[in-house]
């Protein structure tokens, strides 16, 4: 199936939409028939990049409604899920959501056992990094699917990586996160399942994204996966975003619960 022949109609919610698989896949996404809705966090520097993706997302012909929040806070979720929803309702179109993307990479890269331990991960920080980058997937589901925003035939996606089965140095927290998302996923597919909604895990490979910028020893990272990979190159936010555009198709609603590796075949090797 070509990504070029699939034609989707409705709306998608892309949880960190300004940059990364998010900016990747709401593109995608619009270019396929979708209109987006994007919830992102960006301080005056970075803002002007959210601005752009919206602008393109419109040059598509599509609408793009963006909103600048903390997609872990329970207020901004439910006062962005109300926005959604008015919008939808007074276009006739409730229902219509037919993608969740959850990319939010927001996490602390500190270590576990520090020296001296003072610098160790927190409570706090730990709590933060699962709150964000795994749980957030559940509230954010409550919400598309008990407004019903959602309905049968959406599909529901969650970034994970292989740290979440690897020990990577600086990335226990994030691993941590990683892990649960799958979990959650995997019980969310289950509950799901009767309404005709679909969830899976999209497992990327190394992508350089400014999620990945930040991990300490990213150049020695990128180098490796660009030597192991079998496919000859890393894995880029674009193939990642075709394959969540072609598992969108009506006739993927027997996949569900799954880690989907988009990576050119670097897990397989090492």
């Amino acid at each position: 199936m070509s990504v070029e022949g699939v034609r989707l109609s409705g709306w998608a919610l892309v949880l960190g939409a300004s940059s990364g698989f998010g900016e990747a896949t709401s593109l995608a996404l619009a270019r396929a028939g979708l209109h987006i809705f994007g919830v992102h966090l960006d301080r005056k520097a970075t803002l002007p990049n959210a601005d752009r993706i919206a602008a393109q997302i419109r040059g598509l012909g599509r609408e793009a409604h963006f909103f600048n929040v903390n997609a872990a806070d329970p207020e901004k979720r439910a006062e962005v899920a109300g926005q959604m929803q008015k919008t939808l309702e007074e276009r006739g179109e409730a229902g219509t959501l037919r993608v969740l993307l959850h990319s939010l990479a927001f996490g602390t890269l500190k270590l576990y056992v520090a020296d001296p331990l003072k610098d160790a991960v927190t409570q706090a920080q730990m709590d933060m990094t699962l709150d964000v980058m795994a749980h957030s997937l559940v509230y954010w589901t409550q919400e598309v699917v008990g407004r019903g925003l959602m309905g049968r035939g959406g599909r529901v996606y969650a970034m994970t990586s292989s740290g979440g089965t690897r020990v990577l140095p600086h990335y226990g927290p994030v691993s941590a996160a990683k892990a649960a998302l799958e979990s959650h996923i995997r019980q969310l597919a289950a509950e799901l399942a009767p309404r005709g909604i679909t969830a899976n895990s999209i497992r990327a490979g190394v992508t350089d994204t400014p999620a990945l910028q930040k991990i300490p020893g990213h150049d020695e990272i990128k180098f490796q996966a660009h030597r192991r990979n079998p496919s000859g190159r890393m894995t880029t936010p674009e193939d990642v975003a075709r394959a969540i555009v072609v598992l969108s198709h009506a006739d993927t609603y027997w996949i569900t619960g799954n880690v989907i590796g988009v990576d050119g075949g670097e897990d397989i090797v090492g």
